[in-house]
This record gives structure tokens, sequence and C-alpha cells, in this order.
């Protein structure tokens, strides 16, 4: 097993699905450095510390057992205080920080990822929650999401209520993914924020220590004051151009390189409505899969189903656009069965422009993860030939699956290939080519702020 060391606290690479996790389990050896936060009484040295096997002695803690007359299985703690799109949230946010996942692909787990969610909860923290039912899955999605979008600003008011600065830096990750959650409940969800306190203090503590729920109960306390008299710590935009780019990145929680961009370019009017709109709610779109013979007018009959709000596209007949629901469309199966898929109009309105048809040897160069080459297979009826090339080995072999889920494997060749020594090694005729080349992806931060939260 690999060890991953990070300022914190150590982490454990889980080879069966490369996420890092942090090891917060039971019986197991962490590193925390000493913290200095005034609301615990608690001090804890640099040496290393090692949990009891027993994380917590609340009551509401037990073990749940096998059924009687069912096979062998492994029991599970279970704790029912712990909220769990809390317990949820606060672990994936750290599989998209500190192990590499997005939370977009997260998002599209479909059917069973509550069940799969909840094994990181107890992999990570050494317990389960209850299920997570459709409301909890959409308010991890929201949360998640929203913590990660306004991640800059959030830590901005976290520092600004720490007052000292070693003390923010030194909390362990997961204690900062609690906070962070809280903050945004508070101040972005306008959640109550008595309940967002007990909930918040009860997974530190049940998750870490009770001076850790000593420490978010203080700070979240303070925030609720603040923001009940309209009085949250302030961002200063002022200065010379760098300050205010700097400044702009906290209070729209984008990156300073791309302010600094945006205002060179556009001007800081024009700069502050991009962030605005990448700050606001999403909407998706999705396409019906004609592989599958379906249709526009079917997607919206089973979205009238699952009473999903929804209304076609101006510019594409089998695509339907979405403001709210995208859980129940995953919960419902639709994605993971094949039914649609979620792709923009944009991309769409790319495929329409190639207009591929039965018969034709069509290549896409840079083709994976694959949804212009799904929608241009599933164009040709069956009849014809599309080449995906692409250089990366493991987004073909996501591309290999989502054809097949769709039927439309059996007209589409997958090229592990450069593109640059593709196009010299072979001579080879085709009827259409696209070339849809990496880009910088600005276009979509609204719905994958993941991508540059982190910067």
């Amino acid at each position: 097993m690999e060890i991953w060391n990070f300022p914190a606290c150590s982490f454990f690479s889980d080879h069966h699905t490369h996420t890092i996790m942090p090891s917060l389990l039971s019986g197991r050896i962490l590193h925390f450095p000493k913290l200095s936060a005034t609301s615990s009484s608690e001090s804890y040295s640099s040496k290393q510390v090692k949990f009891p096997k027993k994380i917590s002695q609340n009551p509401a803690t037990s073990v749940r057992p096998a059924d009687s007359g069912s096979p062998l299985r492994k029991t599970h703690k279970l704790n029912l205080e712990v909220s769990p799109h809390r317990a949820v949230s606060a672990v994936r946010l750290m599989r998209i920080e500190f192990g590499g996942a997005f939370a977009d692909l997260l998002n599209e787990q479909g059917k069973g990822s509550g069940d799969n969610e909840m094994g990181y909860v107890e992999r990570t923290l050494g317990f389960r929650t209850r299920d997570l039912d459709d409301r909890d899955l959409r308010l991890v999605t929201e949360v998640v999401g929203g913590t990660i979008r306004w991640r800059r600003y959030l830590d901005h008011l976290i520092l600004s209520l720490c007052h000292d600065e070693r003390t923010f830096r030194s909390m362990e990750p997961l204690l900062v993914q609690i906070l962070r959650i809280g903050f945004y409940e508070i101040t972005k969800l306008d959640m109550p924020p008595y309940a967002v306190v007990d909930e918040s203090v009860r997974l530190a503590k049940v998750a870490l220590r009770p001076g850790a729920g000593n420490l978010v109960n203080g700070i979240l306390r303070k925030l609720a004051v603040l923001k009940e008299s309209d009085s949250l710590p302030a961002v200063e935009v002022d200065g010379d151009d760098r300050q205010q780019a700097r400044g702009l990145a906290t209070l729209y929680s984008h990156p300073v390189w791309m302010v600094r961009r945006w205002t060179k370019y556009f001007g800081q009017d024009t700069a502050i409505k991009l962030m605005t709109w990448n700050n606001s709610y999403p909407s998706f779109s999705l396409r019906a899969n004609t592989g599958k013979g379906l249709t526009g007018a079917d997607l919206v009959s089973r979205l009238k189903m699952l009473k999903v709000p929804h209304e076609p596209s101006l510019y594409l007949d089998d695509f339907v656009r979405l403001k709210t629901g995208m859980q129940n469309v995953i919960q419902a199966g639709l994605l993971k069965e094949g039914f649609c898929a979620v792709q923009d109009e944009s991309a769409g309105l790319v495929v329409s422009i190639v207009d591929p048809q039965p018969g034709e040897n069509i290549i896409d160069c840079c083709a994976a993860p694959g949804g212009k080459t799904l929608f241009m297979a599933s164009r040709l009826n069956g009849q014809g030939k599309l080449f995906a090339v692409d250089i990366n080995e493991g987004r073909l072999r996501i591309l290999r699956e989502t054809a097949k889920l769709h039927q439309v494997i059996d007209v589409i060749s997958t090229i592990h290939s450069d593109l640059r020594t593709f196009s010299t090694d072979k001579v080879v005729e085709w009827d259409k080519v696209l070339l849809d080349a990496p880009c910088s992806g600005l276009g979509v931060l609204s719905k994958k702020a993941s991508r540059f939260a982190l910067e």
C-alpha cells in the first residue's frame, strides 16, 4: 500500500478506485500538527497518534448485524446521528481535492451511487450513516458543487474568522472540508444556522475528535452572528491592477490568472459579468440516444413521467434542456441505461455541421471521452465507420464502454495514438474529418468548476 504525505495528515492510495483516501479509520497511524485553536482545550503534538478502534462512544453508534439466515457478511459501524449528506459531501470533496476526481463525473454515477458513496464514507471515516435518500443525493450534488465553486471565497471567510492564519493552515483536511460545507450552507444556501452548526459539530466530533467539534462550533457560531448582522468579512478590491485582480478573484472565487486575463482583454465590468455567469446555477442538456431508436419525443415523455421540468432545444430536435431535476434523471437510470446522454447543445451543433450520413467513413481526431463520437455514430444508422483517435487510452476505454451501452459500438473503432504521428504514419482517405482539439474549457466553467477551483 502506498503512503501519500500531506501537510496535515497521511493518505493512502486506493488502487482499486484510483483515488486517494484519507486514513481516518480507526487503528491507523496519522500525523497531525499542533493546533492553536482557542476554542479547543485539547492539544495535539506532531507525534504519531494512534486512533483507538472505537472512534465514538456515542450511544447512537452501533453495529449493523448480518441478516439472519443470510450468508455471512461484513458488519458495519452505523452512526444514525451524523447527517448522511454532510458525511458524503465531506468525503467526496476530499476525493476531488486530493484524489483527482471530478465533481461532474461523480454526479453522473447513476443508480447505486448512494451505496458507492457510503462505501467511501465507511472506508474513510470508519462508520456509515443511514442510507441516502433522493433528497440527500440532490443535496450532496448542490453542496459539493457549490463548495467547490466558492472555495476561494469560503476560505477567505474561514481565515478571517480564525484570526490566526496558522490555525487555518494547520487544520486537518477533513476539518477544512467540514467548515467549508458549513460556511457554504449558511452564506449561500441560507440554511438555518442552528441546524448547520449542530450537524457540523457532530460530524467533526465523531469523525475526528471532540476538540475538532469545539473548534467548528466556535467558528460557525461566529459566522452565523456576522451573517445575521450583515457584516461578513469584506474583500478588498482596491490598489493596483494586481491587487484588484486578487481581490476580485477572492470575491468571485476564480483563479487570479483568469481574472487578470479577462480584465486585460474585456475590461473589469465584463470580467465581473463573466464570473457572475460562471457562478450562476448551470443548465444542462440531454440528448436522446437515437442509436437505440429513441427520439426527442421519447425523452420528453420520460421526463414528464419523472416530473422533471424541461424545455425543448431551440436548435436540435433530439436535445432537451434542464434547469433542475438532473438527480431525478440519474436516479431513474436514464443515463446508466443509455436512454440519453448529457451533452451541451454546442457539441451537438458541431455534429450537425459534420452532418454524418449512413455509409460514410469519418475520423474524430481528438475523440475521448466521446460525446460527439457517440452522437455521430448514432447518425450513421449502423452503416459506415467512425474512427475515434485519442492519445489517452483510459478515456478511450470509457468511450468504448459507453458505445456498447448506447448500442453504437459496431460502427466505432478506437485508435490509441498521438494524432501528430498517426497522420504521418497512415495514409488513409476519409469522407469527413472532425478535429475538435482540446481547449481551455472556460466556456463550461459553470458546469465544471472543479477543473479550475483548485488552482
